[in-house]
């Protein structure tokens, strides 16, 4: 039982979240318990992650199986909780940022946590079904939180489109596995690629695939059905829309990982031209789509559908290269990301968050501003930082099955995204601001999370030698 601890602690974390807001009622509304019990559970989920034997691989009764990868992939999930809880305890306090104070915090620690267990199930699952509940319980949460600002139309718009473009991709998902059941006559992933082996060429496993494929495009944000993107990022809370922006791709790419080097694999030679066209298209349209963005949630939109496009081409390799570099570039994706997010916070203190807040933040606060920079080029994929390495794994894995002219391609599109990020450390260094910059004001908690994402970053790039546990684990 020791691999399935981590997964019973995170349901006794949210259970014990939720609990205290039962025992204590509503009169208790300014209590930081929740937070606090909610950041500390997170990091004890975390170590024990870390100190788990990555070696071992134990199937659970009930089809619930856990591996060296899956801890992997769960390392990230709790990564990102934990850094979407610190992002936002600024939020459920009275001025913290300018759209106002949200409510109900155990309530929404809850649900985050709810989320990240059903991340948990997708990297374990065994059967079609428990991959969709999986996804489902990963999914349905974050509609909720995408409109916890109930009284801003903008987050209840984010959180109605959510929704609608949710319910669209569930019920693409649901027909693909149709498809699939009508193929193998069972759910399980055993009966799949034993039908997958038998005839890849069957044509209900092609147009199961296809529809998979489309109902996932839409949580991983690849082109075309990126368009919920923009306004949900820009709508939810700050908080939740970095959470939307790595773990729901974390899930989604764990969840494309498991069918195609799994009960898919057969497919595989069939799948890779149509990857080759959804990464191309997905990292151009992200990439151009940036480029005009003032708003910056919108901004990290549209990067994170470009990101998408990057991380989808290591899926055209083989199994150990694609599941390791897209391992190792979640974590230095969150990393930067989160960064950034962090900055968005502070500067959202005292004005709207577009570029134009970053005006001035070279002089007011120079240490920040020299870590949205690299942020930003970590973002780029700029050496010696962290999503150098990260970039050059994902390119790699697509160049050891000969896709060099895509290799080049998705080098190009690096090149404009470093345009449109060295845009932010314009506004940070050289744009005067209209007036007197705002002072900058930080708690202990937001100066320690952007301490160690930076070091994240740093490190990673520097000492490419740590990715040697996720090359040897999942490759």
């Amino acid at each position: 039982m020791t691999l399935l601890l981590p997964d019973i602690l995170l349901v006794v974390l949210a259970a014990l979240v939720m609990g205290y807001d039962l025992y204590k009622g509503k009169d208790d509304l300014v209590s930081t318990v929740p937070f606090h019990l909610s950041w500390v559970g997170l990091c004890g989920i975390f170590v024990l992650l870390f100190c788990l034997p990555h070696d071992q691989t134990v199937l659970y009764p009930g089809g619930y199986l856990v591996t060296g990868t899956a801890l992997l992939f769960k390392q990230v999930f709790i990564l990102s909780a934990l850094f979407a809880v610190l992002l936002s305890r600024p939020y459920f306090t009275p001025g913290g940022n300018q759209r106002g104070v949200m409510k109900y915090q155990s309530e929404f620690f809850f649900i985050l946590l709810l989320c990240t267990f059903g991340m948990f199930t997708v990297v374990s699952a065994t059967d079609l079904l428990t991959l969709f509940i999986g996804m489902e319980l990963a999914t349905i949460p974050l509609y909720i939180l995408s409109g916890f600002y109930k009284k801003d139309k903008l987050s209840v718009e984010a959180s109605t489109k959510y929704i609608i473009m949710g319910s669209a991709s569930t019920g693409l998902l649901l027909f693909g596995y149709s498809f699939f059941y009508g193929a193998a006559g069972s759910l399980t992933f055993e009966a799949l690629a034993q039908a997958c082996t038998a005839n890849p060429q069957e044509p209900l496993l092609r147009i199961g695939m296809l529809f998979t494929l489309a109902a996932i495009g839409f949580k991983l944000t690849l082109f075309p059905f990126h368009m919920w993107a923009p306004d949900v990022y820009d709508g939810a809370p700050s908080p939740v829309t970095a959470f939307i922006s790595v773990s729901s791709k974390a899930v989604a790419i764990a969840f494309l990982l498991i069918l195609v080097y799994g009960p898919l694999a057969a497919m595989h030679s069939y799948l890779q031209p149509i990857l080759l066209i959804l990464a191309a298209a997905t990292m151009t349209v992200g990439n151009l789509g940036a480029l005009k963005q003032t708003r910056l949630r919108r901004f990290m939109a549209y990067s994170s559908i470009a990101q998408a496009g990057y991380i989808i081409m290591a899926l055209l390799g083989n199994a150990g290269s694609a599941r390791s570099s897209i391992i190792f570039y979640l974590f230095v994706y969150a990393a930067g990301n989160y960064a950034v997010f962090f900055i968005m916070s502070i500067i959202g203190r005292n004005g709207k968050e577009n570029r134009s807040g970053l005006q001035g933040l070279g002089k007011s606060n120079p240490g920040l501003a020299a870590i949205l920079m690299l942020s930003a080029f970590s973002l780029a994929g700029i050496p010696p930082l962290a999503g150098f390495m990260g970039k050059f794994f994902l390119f790699a894995s697509a160049a050891q099955k000969g896709y060099y002219f895509m290799v080049v391609f998705a080098a190009l599109n690096s090149t404009i995204s470093l345009y449109y990020y060295l845009l932010l450390v314009k506004e940070a260094y050289i744009v005067e601001p209209a007036g007197e910059p705002a002072p900058v004001i930080m708690d202990g908690f937001q100066k320690t999370s952007i301490f160690i994402l930076t070091a994240i970053m740093l490190i990673a790039g520097i000492l490419p030698s740590l990715s040697n546990g996720v090359l040897t684990v999942a490759g």
